[in-house]
């Protein structure tokens, strides 16, 4: 049995909370950021806010307590981009030598352009620790995991034998984990997949179809793929789950919050009021598209889907101009 502490109530911690006590076999605890948010879903016995409609067992402890940190062996941290860094700071004081860190966020930092395994490493390097930072992504959304849906994804460490472990650990028979070392290349195709998916939604919103849809995508992860290498991320990584698996999964399904930002964009709404509308929770590729523009500028590498989306989502861009300046570029080579 292992103890294990899921960092951020959100839908995403949730789901990943519900799926490991249905697998049974550990102590578990889910970390809210406040002691009022954790009385709201104990008293309420489930995530009424996030994730609405599943009972919250008794085997998942609640807690606002920082120091159900330190009882954990493997510490799942799915806190949004934005407010990682702020939150392992907090938190750093109760971890200690010998756990295991997963992050399950899929974004890039702003301003640093860090991925979210770089951003915990960053908040112990003014300590002595020096633990083991791994990722957790791929084609997830969190309402079908907390159905019970079988659901597969990556788990990247740089050291196999503690994927491996971590694989072990949070496997079950309604969630399927494969291994890995590139955590560079698990990590970017999970963060980035999320711009692809507002463009699909733009596409969507502004009434065009399939034969968009497919281009929008293909071309998509060809991007994601060309930064993702520049950073150190294995090509054949972007393949798989974590890349294509997750890309197809955002750019078509309903329940995708950032397909459902494109779409609404492509509808004419202005991106204050879509966000808002999201009742608090978070849309990664809108801060992840400012973010990618900055790494692919650093590496010289080419985004122009990526470029369009920032002129939507930060200088009001209208969408058929972009889908319009997309389509005029100079011809070129495939590969």
């Amino acid at each position: 049995m292992s103890r294990i502490t899921v960092l951020g109530s959100g839908a995403w911690g949730t789901a990943i909370a519900l799926s490991l006590d249905r697998r049974g076999g550990h102590e578990l605890a889910l970390w809210a950021h406040s002691d009022e948010l954790a009385r709201q879903i104990v008293d309420a016995g489930e995530n009424k806010l996030f994730l609405p409609g599943f009972p919250i067992p008794a085997g998942v402890r609640i807690t606002g307590d920082t120091a159900a940190v330190g009882e954990a062996e493997i510490v799942v941290s799915v806190i949004p981009s934005e407010f990682l860094r702020a939150t392992i700071t907090r938190l750093r004081p109760h971890l200690h030598t010998g756990q295991i860190i997963v992050s399950a966020t899929k974004g890039v930092e702003d301003r640093s352009l860090l991925r979210m395994s770089e951003v915990i490493g960053s908040c112990l390097t003014e300590t002595s620790l020096r633990l083991p930072i791994g990722a957790f992504s791929g084609p997830s959304f969190a309402q079908e995991v907390a159905q019970g849906q079988p659901t597969a994804i990556t788990v990247a460490f740089d050291d196999a034998a503690v994927a491996a472990r971590v694989q072990a650990e949070l496997a079950s028979e309604t969630l399927r984990l494969y291994t890995s070392t590139d955590v560079i290349g698990v990590e970017m195709g999970g963060a980035l997949k999320n711009v692809i998916a507002i463009a699909a939604g733009v596409a969507a919103g502004v009434g065009l179809g399939y034969n968009s849809a497919a281009a929008l995508m293909t071309r998509g992860i060809a991007e994601i793929t060309r930064l993702a290498v520049a950073c150190g991320g294995r090509r054949e990584t972007l393949a798989g789950l974590s890349g294509v698996g997750d890309l197809v999964l955002t750019c078509t399904g309903s329940l995708s919050r950032n397909r459902t930002v494109g779409q609404e964009l492509g509808r004419g709404r202005k991106l204050p009021e879509i966000l808002a509308g999201l009742g608090g929770k978070v849309a990664e590729g809108v801060l992840t598209t400012r973010a990618a523009l900055g790494l692919a500028r650093r590496q010289g590498i080419e985004m122009p889907i990526t470029e369009q989306m920032e002129l939507i989502l930060d200088e009001g861009k209208d969408p058929r101009e972009a889908i319009k300046d997309l389509m005029l570029r100079p011809g070129r080579e495939e590969h």
